[in-house]
């Protein structure tokens, strides 16, 4: 099963798609108003470094706040590094940007596993005002491309950071742990799994648990997993946990051992919400959850079958 779908808001205003607007000759609106995004249509004759310069011709990009990138090739996977080149190459022209998506692709597209990421350690050093980045793709041992990839950086701003993938490598949370972030918020992992080039193991998350790395942090997600009861072991007695506001441990499999660790350790009625959408929980725990966790906010959608020999994560190819 695969989710990612196109978003609808990002970084608090709307996504407005810059090139079906400008093909169909409607008005655009303030450069700062909405997230604008660039991505190419499959019969596009044009590749996304010219809508890309087509965007920077046609709005005042001095004043825009959030870009997504969209699609970037219509003959299957192509890497990132051309449009990469392209977006780094105007950072001076984006004095304003603070939120960059990069990837708003959906299955229908692209699965997530052939969207060929690369290393995005320059994104966050041609933008130091950047405060939220979100990056989907692939980790490349599946596509034979360069793969996603991230280099341990010091930056000041980002608040909020997101890898969307069917397979992390585990370079890229153990790069994030390397990182000097003291802004940062919010933090979510989708790990996907090993059949997608999926390396991240339980150890690599344990930098994230002992909540000194990143004292500003208030919410994170570790999702997506095969692994989904040892992280939720793991946080039962994590110190991060007791100044979180909300925690995020959805699309993984996450049956009744994982959430028996979560409500034997430390205390979750602090939080604000607890996200656990696409499980494989009894009702009978599902009851205990929404006793034990009556004033928080509980995802508990999208159930599956505790005892279906199939269980899988919500996103892998």
């Amino acid at each position: 099963m695969t989710v990612n779908k196109h978003i609808e808001d990002f970084h608090g205003l709307p996504v407005f798609d810059f090139v079906t607007a400008v093909d169909a000759g409607a008005e655009l609106p303030e450069p700062g108003a909405v997230a604008w995004k660039i991505g190419i249509e499959f019969d596009s004759e044009q590749d996304w470094p010219a809508r890309w310069g087509q965007f920077l011709d046609r709005v005042d990009s001095a004043s825009v706040a959030a870009v997504v990138v969209g699609e970037w090739s219509h003959d299957g996977p192509v890497s990132f590094a051309g449009p990469l080149a392209a977006l780094l190459a105007a950072a001076d022209r984006l004095p304003a940007l603070r939120g960059l998506f990069i990837g708003d692709i959906t299955y229908e597209e692209n699965e997530i596993s052939w969207i060929e990421m690369v290393d995005v350690t320059p994104v966050l050093t041609a933008f130091p005002l950047l405060t939220e980045l979100v990056v989907r793709g692939a980790s490349g041992e599946y596509t034979d491309g360069e793969g996603l990839a991230l280099q341990p950086v010091r930056h000041e701003h980002l608040r909020a950071l997101r890898f969307e993938s069917g397979g992390l490598p585990g370079a890229v949370p153990r790069a994030v742990a390397a990182s000097e972030l003291p802004a940062l918020e919010r933090l979510e992992f989708w790990l996907g799994v090993e059949a997608y080039g999926g390396t991240t193991r339980p150890a690599d998350l344990d930098p994230f648990l002992d909540g000194g790395r990143f004292p500003a942090l208030r919410h994170l997600g570790l999702q997506n997993s095969e692994f989904q009861d040892e992280i939720a072991a793991a946080l039962a007695h994590a110190p991060v946990v007791a100044r979180l506001e909300s925690l995020n441990l959805s699309m993984g499999v996450l049956t009744d051992e994982g959430a028996t660790a979560l409500l034997d350790g430390q205390p979750l009625t602090h939080l604000r919400s607890l996200d656990l959408h696409h499980h494989y929980l009894t009702e009978a725990m599902q009851q205990r959850l929404r006793e034990v966790l009556a004033g928080v906010e509980l995802d508990l959608s999208e159930a599956g079958k505790p005892d279906d020999q199939w269980q899988y994560v919500a996103v892998a190819e």
